[in-house]
């Protein structure tokens, strides 16, 4: 598959992965960056690579020229998404009671009364995009209230990660100088975290860092500290907005989807599930390089060159899901790999779960009239074969 193809993932990426996997299980493909790549379309290809411990996220393991992912600085780059064992168990051990069932379950209720004053902000209007008032601020603020990011420091955020996830190529300075900015802004938060610690997420962290908890006890560099505070960030909002974004959307296109559960918001969680498989925010899985020739759907990989494993291929394999292209909330889901499987399954699913919930709850209840502010065909989606998002999303009621 070549640059034509990738144009096509993009403008067609259901249409062209069923194509994918129909003609193999593995395809060699040039990324968008003109380097190669192996992807992976079938659903039991996919689930076993997510789990393959001969799969490395550390680009250390990667070969010269092959794709290795966003040049982020140390600060930055010692993220979960970049480590193996046993560093991504010491980190990911230090954060996983922040996003437990239990304790996401208690946002709640501050979540929906979030959702509410951003729907009161626009309801006199009659209309808005739904994306730039809602589906991007929910996230936002609820990610920065549990890492404690003051107020006056948020405005710049969105901007910063869509220069990162959809870079503009006319101008690649952008991405460059968001980079500097969010290294200065972490820098900045957990400096400010240092001298006054508040009762939030980050200065737990900055806790455990700064602590002595005795030898063999799991411990925090500088650079993972930053770099972790960013992963929450960064992937706490970029997930969720499209998530929530691409939600809606799927509602408006079923209107008696959208009846139903209004009518009956119980519903909703088994929707929200259906909504992850059927058109979930993350068509890949981050990047993996092989620590030996590896054999994928009776393809050998050899070591060191960059795997792309579909998610959104997988969730919608025929050999796996019945009728996979229709949209059924009632149907067996079981096993959907849009948040990932294994050792990466994603940190925060508990809590981008419970805010599409909470969103779409309040967004049904307050506006029985909700509908698309004009043509369909004018919906637009982000340039990007790695974020499956709206550019915007006009409604009104």
């Amino acid at each position: 598959m070549q640059n034509s193809s990738v144009t096509a993932l993009i403008a067609d990426p259901y249409g062209t992965y069923a194509q994918l996997r129909e003609a193999g299980p593995v395809h060699r493909i040039t990324g968008p960056d003109g380097r190669p790549a192996w992807l992976v379309t079938r659903y039991d290809d996919v689930r076993r690579a997510l789990a393959d411990p001969r799969l490395s996220l550390d680009k250390r393991n990667a070969t010269p020229g092959n794709y290795a992912g966003l040049r982020l600085p140390p600060a930055l780059d010692a993220n979960l998404l970049n480590m193996d064992p046993p560093d991504h168990t010491r980190i990911r051990r230090l954060v996983v009671k922040a996003f437990t069932p239990g304790r996401v379950d208690k946002l709640r209720a501050p979540v929906r009364r979030v959702a509410d004053e951003l729907l009161d902000a626009v309801e006199a209007e009659g209309r808005t995009d739904l994306l730039a008032s809602y589906a991007g601020p929910l996230p936002i603020t609820v990610i920065c209230d549990l890492l404690g990011v003051p107020q006056e420091q948020r405005q710049d955020f969105r901007a910063w990660t869509d220069a990162l996830i959809t870079p503009d190529p006319a101008r690649p300075h952008l991405a460059e100088e968001a980079i500097g900015s969010m290294t200065g802004f972490f820098t900045g938060l957990i400096a400010s975290k240092r001298a006054a610690p508040g009762d939030d997420l980050l200065s737990d962290l900055i806790a455990v860092r700064d602590g002595d908890e005795g030898e063999g006890a799991d411990r925090l560099s500088e650079d993972e500290l930053s770099s972790l505070a960013f992963l929450i960030l960064f992937a706490g909002y970029e997930n969720t907005v499209h998530l929530i974004a691409n939600s809606v959307l799927a509602l408006l296109d079923h209107p008696a989807l959208m009846d139903s559960l209004r009518a009956n918001p119980a519903g909703l969680a088994a929707a929200v599930e259906e909504f992850m498989r059927w058109d979930g925010p993350a068509p890949l899985a981050i990047r993996r390089f092989p620590l030996e020739n590896v054999e994928i759907g009776g393809v050998t990989v050899p070591a060191g060159e960059t795997v792309l494993l579909s998610l959104a291929s997988a969730n919608r394999d025929p050999h796996h899901f019945s009728e996979p292209d229709r949209l059924d909330p009632n149907r067996d889901r079981s096993g959907h790999l849009a948040l990932g499987h294994g050792i990466h399954y994603c940190l925060g699913a508990p809590l981008a779960r419970m805010e599409t919930e909470t969103a779409l709850a309040a967004l049904l209840e307050r506006f029985p009239g909700l509908a698309l502010d004009g043509a369909r065909e004018e919906i637009a989606r982000r340039p990007s074969i790695r974020a499956r998002g709206l550019i915007s999303l006009p409604v009104r009621w």
